[in-house]
């Protein structure tokens, strides 16, 4: 399991806000420590899940000693967040027919995506007691 450093801030008259330095613009918030924590997950789950789909890779998470460095982030409070499995991404390259490539395009604009969820139900039936 992976763990990012979340940061929870607090203004006065706001509810707890959390954001995460390795995934700009991924942020939660809750009105209670619990809830921005759960929140926090979920936050950082759904963007790993989103930056999968887009074939983007998954930053390694960074030390907390160069997260507080930043002076941004002296007055938050760090935690850790724990993180789906991140699988690293691989390029490949590979041969297909003209057409069948142009019918891939055709009905999904992620290729990579389309042909990593193929061969994960290939290879889950090709795995199932006949």
């Amino acid at each position: 399991m992976t763990n990012y450093i979340g940061l929870i801030r607090k203004d006065p008259e706001s509810d707890f806000g959390v954001d995460f330095p390795d995934f700009p613009g991924c942020v939660s918030a809750g009105s209670t420590l619990d809830e921005a924590r759960a929140m926090a997950k979920e936050a950082l789950e759904g963007h790993i899940a989103c930056m999968r789909e887009d074939g983007e890779a998954i930053p390694a998470p960074s030390s907390l000693e160069d997260v507080m460095a930043d002076p941004e982030n002296r007055d938050a409070v760090a935690f850790l967040v724990e993180a789906p499995d991140v699988d690293r991404l691989v390029r490949v390259n590979v041969t297909l027919e003209e057409s069948l490539l142009k019918a891939i395009s055709d009905r999904a604009p992620n290729r990579s995506r389309f042909l990593s969820m193929a061969a994960r139900e290939k290879l889950a039936r090709d795995s199932m007691p006949a």
